[in-house]
């Protein structure tokens, strides 16, 4: 049974995580804590429709009670309206996402006046207090991917980074830690980074203006595969730069995200690696530490008994989960989430 490293010594905290949370009396079930209002970001990628599907599976099992999901479509003024609507409707906490992460922080505010505890999911909040943020270690995509790109590439060649949105902490996240290990690690690598605020025809026009000017691209950092493979890859085989992992000319590309489309691309031989972000994990554990909110229970930093660590951040807690690098050889591995997933008919 998988367990949440608590402060709390109560019975219920080992079937915290448990797939039904069955507990120790009938109050801690879904229906009896409160209603919870869960806002999507957006629904226009892969992982995060992937990331809706396992949200709904953990509702349906009755981990928490929740009001109609609602989805803020990546607009700062949208969320603010969504969670002011929730509260409206008595949502006793909230799970988001926040995509701009500094605009976000009186909306936490005005939640933390009303006592409604806030789980984030993949973003932390510059500011305004949080219960648990529930992300993989950013940097540490920018980092791995940098290192995967460096020894593919001997140190040396030309490297495009399609970028995230820079008002996101992951965007800085990734790019900063991108760009560090690039400079320190393999100077001889020429970076092109490309802002794309995580849309998919800006990445594309970004990167056809700069195969315009340097047709010799040996490798392409992705912050985002559910935005950008699609996208990425099309315009490489307008311009008949899409060779095959192992030929001459191939472009060695690393993504992040772990979509199943990523993962057959590997397969091809289209893209050569990806960081697999756990949409299946983020939805586990953001319903999770919602119940946990909900029923009063506290958490202190350190290991957990699910492959992560709890750490102190200036705002609350933040449960870093893991994201393993994905390769040709493990890219059939059973345990990995875009491996299990039920496509939609």
């Amino acid at each position: 049974m998988t367990r949440l490293r608590t402060s709390g010594t109560a019975a219920c905290a080992v079937l915290l995580a448990a797939a039904a949370l069955t507990g120790c009396n009938r109050e801690s079930d879904g229906a009896g804590g409160g209603k919870v209002g869960i806002d999507m970001p957006r629904t226009d990628t892969d992982f995060w429709n992937s990331y809706q599907q396992y949200l709904e599976k953990g509702i349906d099992k009755g981990t928490v009670s929740a009001l109609p999901l609602s989805n803020s479509q990546n607009d700062i003024s949208k969320l603010v309206a969504n969670v002011q609507a929730f509260s409206d409707q008595g949502a006793k906490a909230i799970v988001m996402a926040p995509q701009d992460t500094g605009a976000v922080s009186s909306t936490l505010e005005r939640l933390e006046e009303k006592k409604i505890p806030v789980i984030s999911v993949d973003t932390r909040p510059d500011a305004g207090k949080v219960y648990m943020v529930v992300r993989a270690d950013n940097r540490a995509y920018g980092t791995k991917a940098c290192e995967y790109l460096g020894k593919k590439l001997g140190g040396k060649g030309r490297v495009a980074e399609l970028q995230g949105d820079l008002s996101s902490i992951n965007g800085r996240d990734r790019s900063r830690a991108f760009a560090s290990c690039m400079k320190k690690k393999y100077p001889g690598i020429t970076v092109h980074e490309l802002p794309t605020d995580w849309k998919g025809d800006v990445a594309s026009a970004k990167l056809q203006s700069l195969l315009a000017q340097h047709r010799d691209i040996d490798g392409i950092y992705m912050q985002a595969g559910g935005a950008f493979l699609q996208p990425t890859l099309a315009l490489l085989e307008q311009k008949e730069l899409l060779k095959p992992a192992g030929s001459a000319g191939h472009i060695t590309i690393i993504s992040n995200d772990g979509i199943p489309e990523e993962l057959d691309a590997i397969r091809s031989g289209k893209i050569d690696a990806t960081l697999s972000q756990p949409a299946d994990l983020y939805a586990t554990y953001a319903l999770k530490y919602t119940r946990a909110a909900l029923d009063g229970k506290t958490f202190k930093p350190g290991r957990t008994d699910h492959g992560s660590e709890i750490v102190k951040i200036e705002n609350g807690l933040e449960d870093q989960l893991p994201a393993p690098l994905v390769t040709k050889e493990n890219v059939d591995d059973p345990a990995l989430w875009a491996n299990q997933l039920e496509k939609k008919k």
